[in-house]
């Protein structure tokens, strides 16, 4: 169709175009961040499937779409990591995490070096490529929803959506017809399908990303404030003060499923200006790590008091709040870079008690 071979490298020049623009705004802006660094790989990666379909897939296999390709498929896992680290403002991953990407990656490359080797192209190890294109897309999308309710940041708790249409549901559509229509037959219909996903995806990244304030877009590097600690003396609110006294002296954090829904109700404001309190004068980007800095401090004070030493770590824990042993531990090791047993024998032995 003469139309949408005009139209296929406008789109995709134009893609690709502004996905090099936000990888210059987000190396000139904010190269320190997690977030960013693993976004900055990710838009390559979208470049990469974006050139790719410049070249032939049909046989024989032409190597440089065989290279683009390996590196496309790596969109849906860097998108579940770039979703884990910006969301959850998160400023290190652990191991398993990037060791299950990696792994993921070896596929892709496996069948690079099976078509150098032989000339032949695995039908598996490409089906199995596109299992794991949706597990990581719908993880992804999981992540983005899940949290929404406690992220702190106007700007980007209202992205949310768009980020799970624009990418994550972009990828559940590539992969979907590359793996089930028929190229025999209607190969022009997907193709404008396709393009049609291509610009409303890249649409809605840029128009959502490009407006944001560069202060309020990523969580700056560093350790943040202990959350449980008073309110910085620079004039607080009036609501800030009695988000800190609700917080620290009712200790309203320990009730099970503490939502920022009930705190605005038993504050008796409105949750809008409740989320901007806590974000504004009180420094949080989400309402767990909030909830989880009063926690952990009364954690900490329970695993340092000599009188509590027989009492067991999860009661501790479920006591000042958490849920769930899993959750914590995460939570007690991002937060003092060990576990909560070394923590308590350290402390123990400092006070004179082995």
């Amino acid at each position: 169709m003469a139309a949408l071979d005009i139209l296929d490298p406008m789109i995709r020049g134009g893609a690709i175009a502004l996905f090099l623009l936000w990888i210059a705004i987000l190396w000139r802006d904010h190269r320190a961040v997690l977030s960013a660094r693993v976004a900055i790989a990710m838009n390559f990666t979208i470049i990469a499937y974006l050139a790719g379909k410049s070249f032939s897939h049909e046989e024989p296999i032409e190597f440089p779409y065989v290279l683009l390709d390996a590196l496309s498929v790596m969109v849906p896992a860097l998108f579940w990591m770039f979703a884990r680290t910006w969301f959850d403002d998160r400023q290190r991953i652990g191991w398993q995490s990037w060791l299950v990407v990696l792994a993921f990656w070896m596929l892709p490359l496996a069948q690079i070096a099976l078509i150098a080797a032989t000339g032949q192209f695995s039908q598996t190890i490409w089906v199995v490529v596109r299992i794991g294109m949706f597990a990581f897309a719908l993880a992804g999308m999981w992540i983005a929803w899940r949290g929404r309710a406690a992220d702190l940041v106007e700007a980007r708790r209202g992205f949310r959506l768009g980020l799970l249409c624009a990418i994550g549901g972009f990828v559940l559509l590539v992969t979907f017809v590359e793996m089930f229509h028929n190229r025999e037959s209607g190969h022009e219909i997907w193709r404008a399908v396709t393009l049609a996903a291509i610009f409303v995806a890249t649409f809605i990244v840029s128009v959502g990303l490009y407006r944001f304030r560069a202060a309020e877009l990523f969580a700056a590097p560093g350790v943040p404030a202990p959350p449980g600690r008073a309110v910085p003396p620079a004039g607080p609110s009036s609501l800030a003060q009695r988000l800190q006294a609700v917080m620290a002296d009712e200790r309203a954090y320990r009730a099970e499923g503490f939502s920022i829904t009930a705190l605005a109700a038993r504050l008796g404001e409105p949750e809008y200006r409740v989320r901007r309190a806590i974000n504004g004068e009180m420094g949080h980007r989400n309402f767990t790590a909030f909830l989880n800095g009063f926690r952990l401090d009364e954690v900490r004070a329970a695993l340092a008091d000599p009188a509590q030493r027989e009492v067991p770590i999860l009661t501790i824990a479920l006591d000042a709040g958490f849920g769930s042993l899993g959750p914590f531990n995460r939570a007690f090791r991002d937060a003092e870079g060990m576990t909560p047993s070394a923590y308590r024998t350290a402390k123990l032995a400092d006070s004179g008690i082995g």
